[in-house]
C-alpha cells in the first residue's frame, strides 16, 4: 500500500447523512414497501446501511453490470454480469449506487429496469460526481456532492484495495 488516503468525509458523518437518507426515504415510502437494488460491489455496504434505517418494509436485490468503452471511460453500453433474481413488476424500485459520475450507465440501466414494468424507479447514490456527468440523470437520494477527485472507502474501490474502509477517503499518489 504506496497510497496515502486523505479523509474527505469521515466515518461518523457518513453514518449521519446515511441515517438521513433512510428517514427520508422512509417518508417518501410511507404505507408502501421499498425495493432496493444494489449495484454491485461497491454499493454493497451503503445498501446495507442504509436499509437498516429505513422503517417501511424493505426486499432487495444485487446486480452486477460491466460498462464497455475504450480505456477507463464508460461508454453506457451496459453488460449485465449478474442480473436480479426476482421480478420488479408492481415494485416501488430504488437503484443503491455507491458513485455516480458520466450517468451513462445508469441511464441505461434505468431504461432496462422500467422495461419490467417496475411500479417506480428512483435512483439513490452515497457520492454524486456532478461536474463528470455527460448523460442526465435524475438522482432523488444523494449522500454528499463531491469534486473530481478518485475516493475509496465504503464500498468504493482502487485497485480491489480500500473497499473496507469505514470513511470516504482521497487516494494521493
Amino acid at each position: 500500500m504506496s497510497e496515502k488516503i486523505r479523509v474527505m468525509l469521515s466515518e461518523e458523518d457518513v453514518d449521519k447523512r446515511i441515517k438521513e437518507l433512510g428517514e427520508q426515504i422512509s417518508k417518501d415510502y410511507e404505507g408502501k414497501s421499498v425495493h432496493l437494488i444494489c449495484i454491485l460491489k461497491g454499493g454493497v455496504f451503503f445498501m446495507c446501511e442504509l436499509a437498516k434505517r429505513i422503517t417501511v418494509p424493505v426486499s432487495m436485490d444485487f446486480m452486477a453490470v460491466s460498462s464497455y468503452g475504450g480505456g477507463t471511460a464508460s461508454s453506457g453500453i451496459v453488460k449485465i454480469i449478474k442480473d436480479l433474481d426476482e421480478a420488479i413488476e408492481g415494485r416501488d424500485v430504488i437503484i443503491v449506487e455507491d458513485i455516480i459520475d458520466s450517468g451513462r450507465t445508469l441511464s441505461h440501466l434505468i431504461d432496462l429496469l422500467g422495461q419490467r414494468k417496475p411500479n417506480s424507479i428512483r435512483l439513490c447514490t452515497l457520492l454524486d460526481k456532478p461536474d463528470r456527468r455527460v448523460v442526465d440523470v435524475k438522482v432523488e437520494y444523494v449522500g454528499y456532492s463531491i469534486p473530481d477527485e478518485f475516493v475509496v472507502g465504503y464500498g468504493l474501490d482502487y485497485d480491489q484495495k480500500y473497499r473496507n474502509l469505514p470513511y470516504i477517503g482521497v487516494v494521493e499518489l
